[in-house]
């Protein structure tokens, strides 16, 4: 059924790219440009803002989704590497070994060298490829880098996270602070930014490329924003117009937002300006919901870091000339996920060919998308993580952290089967079914609203919750014990899933990491044969 699907799939985009090129044999492939917030919550547009209380404004995000289409069934992973390692390479993260948690400053972990990304299919169609921002994926070993991996240039960084000005980050492994300098121009330390914000480099970056390419040339930008994870850095001008909300986190986050709207205006009039708008389909996304205490994902349940909506469904659209005229200014409650993207770009708007890539967990939803047909996509593996109760600190780990990430990988190794324990999530069609610790369980309220909090009462010895996702969107009722046959068949599937998994690739920190021992920068400290 899913190869019957995938060749209707396939056949259709084929019809659309001979409609889009019709006649117009000297014009490129449409220019693609993948526009990525981090830690951008649900409630942190103003176009759904408006009815949730919340005081951000983001007029440049809402102008194109009034002019493109607005994905409000579309699904991201609930943490920063899982999502772009999806985005990267249309596969699950069972798949790819990278279902715990998030690549860490010293782990010697990247996207794993044999999977084949969109920056490199997107090659085999003729475009250029530059990636602007945070990379996320792993470094520690040459190979690792964009420019490795696909990618014709980068300007950014390699972490998760850091200064926003200085370009630092500093890191904890059983007591030795491991600090360093992280923002780079390809694979060399760009030591210039020191002192600039770095979204403004970033967008900088982004316009000049935009301004210098050859139109004729299809281009593939793909900008992760550091804009608007932690730390909470703005300059103090951004803030000034939220002066009436007297939470300072939330008003700083909220100044965070209003930048990057501004920049997300500043690179589409630029691709104006230069002539490619045209020709250009703009995606914007967050990688996951947002954190609690500065971020805001009301009215759904739960935030970054769980499998509860508020982690997992996105902020997602679409604006492009080439959408058809039917769909611009519409909203899509089509079933889409990140890890489409791949399949979608590569063969739907590229025309270009998914073969030579590891059998994908992705769907191409451009018919979905551009025409509004029905999405091909049925069911989602939101994660299955064995390792969730291994929480190191964002900033740092310890030796404890590495005996329990040894005995649960013992555990995994001798009892291979799906269990109940394991952090997981699966949607089938309406129903939406968790596992394990499926983390905070509230619905949070923008602090600056009159709106009040909803605290669960929890069962610590509960283990499975069921929803029917489109009945209930905000998963308020627990339908597990009136449909345990549902509950048996998701199982079943979730079992099914594991089954086909590949070992968890989460090694223990590697104190060779430590930029003390690289020149004070973060960067590849192993060989690409070692």
């Amino acid at each position: 059924m899913n190869l019957l699907r995938r060749d209707t799939s396939l056949f259709l985009s084929f019809l659309l790219i001979c409609l889009l090129y019709h006649g117009t044999d000297a014009s490129p492939r449409p220019h693609i440009i993948f526009l990525l917030a981090d830690d951008l919550g649900y409630n942190d547009v103003s176009y759904h803002g408006r009815s949730g209380q919340s005081a951000i404004l983001t007029p440049n995000i809402d102008h194109l989704a009034s002019k493109g289409v607005t994905l409000e069934n579309y699904y991201v992973q609930p943490i920063c590497s899982p999502t772009r390692s999806q985005l990267m390479s249309g596969r699950y993260q069972i798949h790819t070994g990278l279902m715990h948690g998030v690549i860490r400053p010293p782990l010697p972990s990247c996207l794993p060298l044999d999977e084949v990304t969109l920056p490199q299919k997107l090659k085999e169609s003729g475009y250029a490829t530059h990636i602007v921002g945070k990379w996320h994926l792993g470094f520690y070993k040459p190979a690792c880098l964009p420019t490795n991996r696909g990618f014709d240039s980068h300007l950014g960084y390699l972490l998760g996270a850091e200064d926003y000005y200085d370009h630092t980050r500093s890191y904890t492994v059983n007591n030795i602070v491991m600090n360093g300098y992280d923002f780079r121009n390809n694979t060399d330390p760009a030591k210039g930014f020191r002192g600039t914000y770095s979204l403004f480099a970033i967008t900088n970056r982004a316009t000049e490329i935009i301004e210098s390419h050859n139109a004729s040339t299809p281009l593939f930008l793909y900008v992760p924003f550091q804009n608007v994870h932690s730390p909470l850095e703005v300059p103090a001008h951004y803030e000034k117009p939220y002066s009436g909300i007297a939470n300072e986190k939330r008003r700083s986050y909220a100044g965070m937002t209003s930048a990057l709207d501004e920049a997300v205006g500043n690179i589409t009039e630029k691709l104006k300006e230069a002539g490619l708008y045209d020709n250009s389909v703009i995606i914007f996304s967050t990688d996951n919901g947002g954190p609690v205490g500065t971020a805001n994902n009301w009215p759904l349940r739960g935030s970054k870091g769980t499998l509860w909506e508020g982690g997992v469904r996105g902020v997602g659209l679409v604006h492009s000339p080439l959408l058809s005229s039917r769909v611009v200014g519409t909203v899509s409650r089509e079933f889409i996920h990140v890890s489409d993207w791949l399949p979608t770009l590569v063969e739907g708007v590229a025309g270009g060919s998914i073969n030579g890539t590891k059998p994908l967990d992705g769907f191409n939803v451009w018919s979905t998308i551009a025409h509004g047909d029905k999405s091909p996509r049925t069911e989602l593996l939101h994660n299955i993580d064995p390792l969730y109760s291994i929480l190191s600190d964002g900033e740092g780990w310890n030796r404890q952290n590495t005996l329990s990430l040894n005995h649960k990988l013992d555990v995994i190794d001798r009892t291979p089967r799906f269990s109940l324990s394991m952090h997981a999530a699966l949607r089938v069609g309406d129903w939406k079914i968790l596992t394990g610790n499926p983390g905070n369980m509230a619905w949070v309220v923008p602090p600056e609203s009159n709106l009040t909090s909803i605290m669960p009462v929890v069962d610590p010895d509960q283990k499975v919750w069921l929803f029917n996702i489109t009945d209930d969107p905000y998963e308020h009722h627990d339908l597990s014990h009136q449909y345990p046959e549902v509950v048996e068949g998701l199982l079943t599937k979730m079992d099914h899933y594991w089954s086909t998994a590949v070992p968890v690739q989460y090694p223990p920190p590697d104190k060779d990491a430590d930029p003390s021992l690289h020149g004070g920068y973060w960067g590849p400290w192993r060989e690409n044969d070692e």
